[in-house]
């Protein structure tokens, strides 16, 4: 006979909580997602429960090690039947449980009307903000059990989901022993969180808001349905001592890293932000904001272009490498980036051979009216003395170089500008440089990753103010007298 059931310490401890929301996890092998699959085993027995545990991406799902697997090895114990055409597990007393993803922003919408029990989010920081608060109002029930949410999630300091925990981290970083595992009480107010350590003080600092809401629903609704109670826990890679004992290595592994890997992935550090596969080194990232040292020198312009239904449109406006403007524009004809273009370009006094845009797409569109613009093409063939899969590579490695050597400044009054409603230049941009990764070399050539890929890291949207900046290089690249084939 197989007994199921959580270990003491971290599972144990998420597994108990009473909280509406649970976030979990901290440092990597803690067995988050074996104590998420083991939550909706709870209220298994009851035919009405029902939920769903979203990873990012569908093939995020069938991974080897991953969700469907991890299912695999608990489910049939408790007589679960798997469904795999639909990724959904179906149990006797007629619980469903699906697997799902919310790869794209709009994906969201796909569960508009649904009845959602339980819902589980696995790596809660690939997910954006408005995922998660959206499916949250999905989270209702007829079955006679209040709904709830767990999701698990690593350390990530530039993700939305610090701002939410944070009250649970220390300065250090490190999550705060006393504090790991208290439930405390929210509500949301345009975008921002109202908190309290009861739900009565909560009510009184949003007064304001909920007396309205209360007194037209006509009783139906009481000011405390408004609030949500939340909780934090950590967990070490020492509580999940099954782990230990079937695979040793994977601790030897860990801890062969170096310091701040080891403080992010084994210690389960929040303020450590590094990826040694990232093109942008966070540190020198940082400094692109401070690096007033810089002269300004030439003028120049490059734009990711988009029109209406596509990505955000995006221009730099450049002094040598100094950044002294920028536009983006949510959707756009043709006209108004032909006039835009038109406007910065008299503004800034920048000649029209030093002006770049992307000629990917629609931005062909533009080579009739900037006919001695360098149309950039991101497969096109890289400077033939460098090594690189095309020209778009080449410019990725080049910018990241130059960000390291502190050669980039972008103007205060520019990182401060609005990208999106709450977000800035600044935020925004630090959010993208994650996504943009070095991999593996094939063929011999250096290669960044897809833009599938770079999307999923980015909360399902193109890393546009990224993909503009890097094709400043176009121009260190013709002015270092190698010819640069574009077409």
């Amino acid at each position: 006979m197989k007994e199921l059931r959580p270990q003491k310490g971290y599972q144990e401890k998420v597994l108990s909580t009473s909280a509406d929301i649970c976030i979990s996890g901290a440092s990597a092998g803690v067995g988050k997602t074996f104590a998420l699959l083991l939550e909706f085993l709870r209220h298994v027995n009851n035919k009405k429960w029902g939920g769903v545990i979203f990873r990012r991406t569908t093939p995020q799902i069938k991974n080897e090690g991953g969700l469907w697997d991890a299912s695999s090895n608990i489910y049939p114990y408790v007589g679960g039947t798997p469904k795999e055409s639909v990724n959904e597990w179906h149990f006797q007393s007629g619980a469903k449980l699906k697997f799902s993803h919310l790869e794209y922003e709009k994906d969201k919408l796909n569960w508009m009307g649904s009845e959602l029990n339980f819902i589980g989010f696995d790596e809660l920081t690939h997910f954006s903000s408005s995922q998660f608060f959206y499916l949250l109002s999905r989270n209702r029930s007829t079955s006679g059990i209040q709904p709830y949410v767990r999701a698990t999630c690593n350390p990530d300091p530039d993700s939305w989901v610090y701002e939410l925990i944070k009250w649970w981290i220390g300065e250090d970083g490190y999550p705060i022993k006393e504090r790991d595992g208290v439930i405390r009480y929210f509500i949301r107010h345009e975008g921002k969180y109202i908190w309290g350590n009861t739900k009565e003080e909560v009510i009184s600092k949003s007064s304001f808001m909920l007396d309205e809401m209360v007194e037209k629903s006509e009783g139906t609704v009481k000011a405390e349905d408004f609030i949500k109670s939340i909780t934090f826990i950590s967990g070490s890679i020492y509580d999940n001592k099954e782990l230990l004992r079937v695979n040793p290595q994977y601790l030897a592994n860990l801890n062969a890293q170096d310091d701040e890997v080891k403080a992010q992935l084994l210690d389960g550090n929040w303020k450590i932000r590094i990826d040694n596969r990232d093109i942008y080194d966070y540190h020198a990232f940082l400094d692109v904001f401070t690096n007033d040292h810089l002269p300004f020198g030439k003028p120049y312009i490059t734009a990711d272009i988009a029109m209406e239904g596509s990505d955000k449109l995006v221009i730099w406006v450049w002094r040598g490498f100094v950044v002294v403007d920028v536009e983006v524009i949510d959707k756009s004809d043709g006209k108004e980036v032909i006039d835009i273009l038109k406007r910065l370009k008299t503004k800034h006094g920048v000649p029209e051979r030093n002006i770049s845009y992307d000629n990917d797409g629609v931005g062909r569109y533009i080579k009739g009216f900037f006919p001695n613009a360098i149309a950039f093409l991101n497969g096109g063939v890289p400077v033939k003395r460098e090594n690189y899969a095309n020209l778009k590579t080449q410019c990725y490695y080049k910018s990241g170089k130059r960000v390291k050597e502190n050669g980039i400044y972008i103007l205060p009054e520019v990182a401060e500008k609005q990208y999106s409603k709450g977000v800035t230049i600044k935020q925004r941009l630090l959010q993208e440089r994650k996504a943009i990764k070095k991999i593996a070399d094939r063929d011999g050539k250096l290669q960044i990753n897809k833009k599938e890929e770079q999307k999923v890291l980015n909360n399902g949207e193109s890393p546009d103010l990224t993909d503009a900046l890097m094709m400043r290089e176009i121009f260190a690249l013709k002015s270092s007298g190698i010819t640069v084939r574009v077409t």
